[in-house]
């Protein structure tokens, strides 16, 4: 778990997802390494992935129903 003040740095084209497991307000900050990062497609990685990434998470990442996340999981 990260303390205030703690940084954490993801590698150039890691796939990840951040949840806040506390209770209280968590703030991010991100920043890119280029002015032009283009465009990665990342929908096998999000929704195909394996381990799976929970549908809760899913679920509220995109705003929509678990119902919807399982029909897009299923097309991969």
């Amino acid at each position: 778990m990260l303390e205030k003040g703690d940084v954490f740095v993801f590698p150039q084209g890691l796939i990840h997802f951040q949840k806040n497991v506390g209770y209280g307000h968590a703030l991010t900050i991100a920043g890119l390494s280029s002015q032009n990062p283009g465009v990665i497609t990342i929908a096998n990685d999000v929704f195909g992935s394996n381990p799976d990434i929970a549908e809760d998470i899913l679920a509220k990442a995109f705003q929509v129903d678990i119902k919807v996340v399982r029909q897009i999981q299923s097309k991969f």
